[in-house]
């Protein structure tokens, strides 16, 4: 592992004193002039390490992107009472800003696709999706693999619109056969019957056990009913559709309300999975033969 550096790099210490390394100075200036002309960080330190200029002076090192941008950083550069000045205010601030621009620009996600990166998930192994910085989505999942034909953010965003579209025009898609509650009785209920018509039966009926008996066929039969929320959502669905019209820009807030998950499989289809369990598709069909596209919405 290579050791940091003592004294900022373009700089040495001769008899005490810490003065300027001409060569260094050298990489220091075509360090930021590089970058201002647009390179990389790492095509800069690719430049250097084919220079055969060491970033640590006593060994050989092998220049990274993480020691160009230290070198971007230091402030040291404009000069101090201590070091001497190797690098303009101008110069300085010019590349400094240009940094931070290109770093913003890569974090910052449009509100409505962080809402969409945090719902959208892969069809084959319901992983959450990976969004490349240049606006396409694919699976990176270890099971998975990457996606053959990668989704852009324009791909999910009209698709999603037409499916919301497409269940606002014909509300029956939201239909499922789901009832309310379901009782399926077991044969201790049969028993628990049959005791209870013995009890009934019995010359001196002894009321206190017919009522213990009631209590525990009622409390069987409880047990054999299960609720199901499914109708509930699906009416909720219709009346948060009912007066919408048709989009012509996505409403993140009415998809968030509508739907769990958005869907993309690894052939492009684009799916949205409702809060009932609802699935809808939009189906981007890709021609090999022409590369060209269709889209449909169920």
């Amino acid at each position: 592992m290579a050791k940091n550096r003592r004294i900022p790099f373009g700089y040495q210490m001769i008899n005490g004193e810490i003065t300027t390394h001409p060569r260094e100075v050298y990489a220091v200036s075509k360090i930021f002039a590089e970058y201002l002309k647009g390179r990389s960080m790492l095509d800069i330190s690719k430049d250097l390490q084919a220079e055969g200029i060491p970033y640590h002076p006593c060994e050989d090192s092998t220049w990274n992107k993480n020691m160009i941008k230290r070198i971007l950083e230091n402030e040291k550069y404009l000069g101090t009472e201590v070091f001497p000045q190797i690098i303009s205010p101008d110069i300085f601030h010019r590349a400094n800003n240009k940094k931070l621009k290109k770093a913003t620009n890569i974090c910052i996600v449009p509100d409505e696709l962080k809402e969409i990166r945090n719902m959208t998930i892969c069809a084959e192994c319901r992983k959450r999706l990976f969004r490349n910085q240049n606006g396409t989505w694919t699976c990176k999942s270890y099971h998975c693999g990457a996606f053959e034909f990668k989704a852009t953010d324009q791909m999910i965003l009209s698709a999603v619109m037409n499916m919301l579209n497409s269940a606002i025009a014909n509300p029956s898609l939201l239909d499922t056969d789901s009832e309310m509650s379901i009782y399926t009785p077991d044969g201790e209920i049969l028993k628990q019957n049959n005791e209870i018509s013995r009890l009934m039966d019995s010359p001196e009926i002894d009321y206190d056990r017919v009522k213990k008996a009631i209590l525990q066929l009622a409390q069987l039969k409880f047990n054999c009913c299960t609720y199901n929320d499914i109708p509930q959502k699906t009416e909720l669905l219709k009346k948060q559709l009912s007066d919408k019209k048709q989009q012509n820009t996505l409403d993140i807030e009415l998809l968030k309300n509508c739907a769990e998950y958005i869907t993309v499989s690894h052939n492009a289809t684009i799916g949205l999975e409702l809060i009932n369990g609802v699935k809808l598709n939009n189906i981007t069909e890709r021609s090999r033969e022409i590369g060209s596209y269709d889209d449909t919405g169920d």
